[in-house]
């Protein structure tokens, strides 16, 4: 009986690795899409890194907000 639940345990910590592994390997996906997609906005609106200051970075993130929900409210028309 003991050797059950030391194994169980033992599956039960490898299960939990892998969990965590996981759940890394799909926060590291997100960050990359994240820098795609801000380096892709920076790039196409010929933005100059000099001139993006946290507050220019949160107006332009609101303003491209606003126009994606505002596509997508249309196309659900």
């Amino acid at each position: 009986m003991i050797g059950g639940i030391v194994m169980s345990q033992s599956n039960l910590e490898k299960q939990e690795a892998k969990l965590k592994d996981l759940n890394q390997k799909i926060k590291d996906a997100k960050n990359k899409i994240e820098q795609r997609l801000g380096k892709q906005i920076i790039s196409q609106a010929n933005l100059d890194y000099a001139n993006l200051s946290n507050d220019n970075i949160k107006s332009l993130s609101k303003r491209v907000s606003e126009f994606l929900k505002g596509n997508q409210a249309h196309k659900q028309l």
